[in-house]
């Protein structure tokens, strides 16, 4: 019997330890038997790398919000077209890190651009294609910043804290909307127990399978 790909997707602010965790899940994963296949937002291809280039070089202060959408969707659009499709029609684990609740996030609550904006674009870029788990990562937010900083930060990361106040409220609340796909997970300082708290989010996905 032929195993059905997953779609899963990592989600939270800055220096909240995505990475980390997402090659945690992966490795485990792969002893599952799994074929896992990790990307990241913006980038992965050819094309969404030299966007991400854009985005996040702190050089470009001035862009415009709008601008910053639509440049998240371009990228967004060549992943799912080129990588995450083909992957998950082949049966393989794709672990993303940040997909379309960061957009939510970020440009429709904490740049003012709206959620029926964002939706929009976020349909036309996904061409149907839809988490099967979402994973929230929390950690206290003053840490989490000063850690994302610490090597110089890039043009997201240097926002002001006001700024990221307003990106964690948007996850919670976009969190509260969807509770059957989007499922929180503290981050603590022991990896091991996030780990944990991350493969009891998502055991569901791979019992049975």
């Amino acid at each position: 019997m032929e195993r059905r790909g997953l779609f899963i997707t990592f989600e939270g602010g800055e220096g909240v330890g995505k990475s980390t965790q997402i090659a945690r899940l992966a490795a485990r994963l792969e002893r599952l038997g799994y074929e896992v296949l990790v990307l990241r937002e913006p980038g992965s291809t050819p094309i969404g790398e030299k966007i991400r280039s854009i985005l996040l070089d702190s050089a470009n202060g001035e862009m415009a919000p709008a601008a910053e959408l639509l440049l998240y969707e371009a990228a967004r659009a060549q992943i799912i077209e080129q990588v995450v499709k083909p992957a998950i029609d082949a049966g393989k684990a794709v672990l993303c890190d940040r997909f379309t609740d960061s957009t939510m996030a970020y440009q429709g609550y904490a740049r003012g651009l709206g959620i029926e904006v964002v939706e929009a674009a976020n349909r036309l870029a996904c061409g149907g294609v839809v988490p099967d788990r979402t994973l929230l990562l929390e950690r206290d937010q003053a840490r989490a910043l000063a850690d994302a900083r610490g090597m110089g930060g890039d043009r997201i990361e240097m926002e002001p804290d006001a700024f990221h106040d307003e990106v964690r409220k948007a996850f919670r609340q976009i969190a509260e909307r969807e509770p059957n796909r989007i499922r929180t997970v503290w981050v603590t300082d022991d990896i091991d127990v996030t780990e944990e708290r991350v493969f009891e989010q998502v055991k569901d996905l791979v019992d049975g399978r």
